[in-house]
């Protein structure tokens, strides 16, 4: 029998399942290769979302543009991907109102190996849930958020997700308490603490 290599699936703080597909750039109008390889020492938000030309989609899409200005200061390439072609995509872009001036390059997992090997396919439709995985510059996954097919994401959550993560990276052996905001308390783990936590946050 011969010995064939399972694609890893994904899981929190371990290596992203490598990929590499065709993505569409409505900033140049152009079609691209993207490689998660490629963007090692990079902060990466891989934003999956269930197809184009819906309803949800658009309205969070347009939320993550509007963020734009914020991602590039903390140093994030953001991937939006769903189980589209690349042509779905620059039809949609062109069409839709919403993804006017949309800035990020739009992965086509048309094949739905992607999906499937970061657990958001859904073998039925051939589409996948709202999923958004936050990836460190070591290439490590520190953030899985997935939700229902109408729940629409908030991307001010998000970026505190991702200044949370960073301080944590600059900050090692510190943690974020609950609705941590920058410059907010952080707490140092050590069982000295672990009946004393209110205390610990008021020090």
């Amino acid at each position: 029998m011969e010995n064939y290599e399972f694609p890893s699936i994904v899981k929190i703080d371990n290596e992203a399942p490598s990929f590499e597909l065709p993505a569409y750039n409505p900033i140049t109008d152009e079609e691209e290769k993207i490689a998660l390889s490629d963007l090692k020492w990079k902060w990466v938000v891989l934003f999956y979302y269930p197809a184009d030309f819906t309803f949800v989609c658009p309205t969070e899409l347009k939320d993550m543009a509007e963020q734009k200005a914020k991602f590039s200061e903390l140093w994030v390439e953001v991937l939006s991907a769903s189980t589209d072609t690349v042509f779905s995509h620059r039809a949609w872009v062109k069409h839709e109102w919403l993804m006017k001036n949309f800035p990020y390059k739009m992965l086509a997992d048309h094949s739905t190996e992607v999906a499937d090997i970061y657990n958001l396919l859904d073998e039925e439709s051939g589409i996948a849930w709202r999923g958004t995985f936050i990836i460190d510059p070591d290439g490590i996954v520190r953030g899985i958020e997935v939700t229902s097919g109408p729940l629409w994401r908030n991307s001010d959550e998000l970026i505190r997700k991702i200044e949370a993560l960073q301080f944590m990276r600059s900050h090692p052996g510190t943690a974020c308490p609950a609705k941590w905001a920058v410059w907010s308390k952080t707490l140092t783990p050590s069982i000295k603490i672990a009946w004393e936590v209110e205390e610990a946050l008021n020090n």
